[in-house]
């Protein structure tokens, strides 16, 4: 059994730029790139195999007619989406459904998240959460576009954590380059957007009433709790489990040994180079690589100086 790498998918956006090339060498279609999909079977893009006996497979065909590489999994769709988030100016404030509200409005599943900062510039800020303790009062706070009172701003560095629960006001600010992992969906509701046009010129979309309709209120903050486990000199920490997926980061100094339980795993280098080897096979790592270990490989050990972003399904 090997891992499966995969190509990256790139998706032009307003607020995107050159950083996923000056970060991690891709090679961008433009100078306006906001994500990298990096581990994707949504239909919005979709990741391609770069190697082995899958090679030119697309992810949802893997899931569909390989599930022997996932454990048999019950779940219709490939549940996960691994992006990679350069945001050269702000995002868009937004905030997603849960599956219920978003099965039943826009035909595809909920958007529960969280965030691994890459990097960030001094002074980078995300906006998270917000200040009404009623839906009248976030109604009100809408309307009248108290939008400096209404939102909650919290300055970020690089290593930082964020889990983003569907219902959670949101918004990524400029300087920052993001690691994502979030449930497999590109249902987005876009509360404020700063008065920008877009390319044509025109006011981007708005969702109010959808927001107003699945924002959480009074806002949650969830409390990080990491469990930190070390093998030698290198760290396991486990930043959050959920209902939905349980993400890990691995900082590999020299070398790392570890078991894999899960049905299979997903991994993206953040920072750093190395090699992974699985069995007698032995592939290079760099910053941005991104590949998926599926069901039978039991262990594996990772070489060199390296940060990788893990998770696993919970569904």
């Amino acid at each position: 059994m090997q891992p499966i790498f995969l190509e990256p998918v790139f998706q032009s956006k307003i607020w995107g730029g050159e950083r996923l090339h000056s970060v991690f060498g891709f090679d961008l279609p433009s100078n306006q790139i906001g994500e990298d999909w990096a581990i994707s079977a949504h239909p919005h893009g979709v990741s391609v195999v770069q190697n082995g006996e899958f090679k030119g497979k697309k992810l949802n065909e893997l899931w569909e007619q390989h599930q022997e590489l996932f454990n048999h999994s019950k779940v219709a769709k490939f549940p996960l989406l691994i992006k990679i988030l350069d945001a050269e100016a702000d995002l868009s404030v937004q905030v997603h459904p849960d599956d219920a509200y978003a099965l039943e409005h826009e035909n595809e599943r909920g958007k529960t998240e969280c965030w691994y900062i890459i990097d960030a510039e001094p002074g980078a800020e995300i906006i998270y959460g917000h200040t009404a303790k009623t839906r009248e009062e976030l109604k009100d706070m809408i309307a009248a576009k108290e939008w400096d009172k209404l939102f909650r701003r919290v300055p970020v560095k690089k290593g930082d954590f964020y889990f983003v629960p569907s219902g959670t006001i949101h918004a990524i600010g400029k300087g920052i380059l993001i690691l994502e992992t979030q449930q497999s969906s590109d249902t987005t509701y876009r509360l404020y957007d700063y008065d920008r046009r877009d390319n044509e010129g025109n006011l981007r979309e708005l969702h109010l009433k959808q927001s107003i309709d699945v924002t959480t209120v009074p806002a949650i903050d969830p409390k990080n709790n990491f469990e930190v486990e070390k093998f030698g000199s290198s760290t396991v920490t486990k930043l959050v489990s959920s209902a939905f997926f349980s993400v890990y980061k691995w900082e590999v100094m020299t070398d790392l040994t570890i078991g894999l339980t899960a049905d299979y795993t997903l991994a993206t280098v953040v920072e750093g180079s190395g090699k992974l080897t699985v069995g007698d096979h032995t592939y290079p790592l760099a910053a941005g690589s991104s590949f998926i270990l599926p069901y039978g490989i039991k262990t594996v050990e990772i070489t060199g100086n390296l940060t990788l972003i893990t998770s696993n399904s919970e569904e």
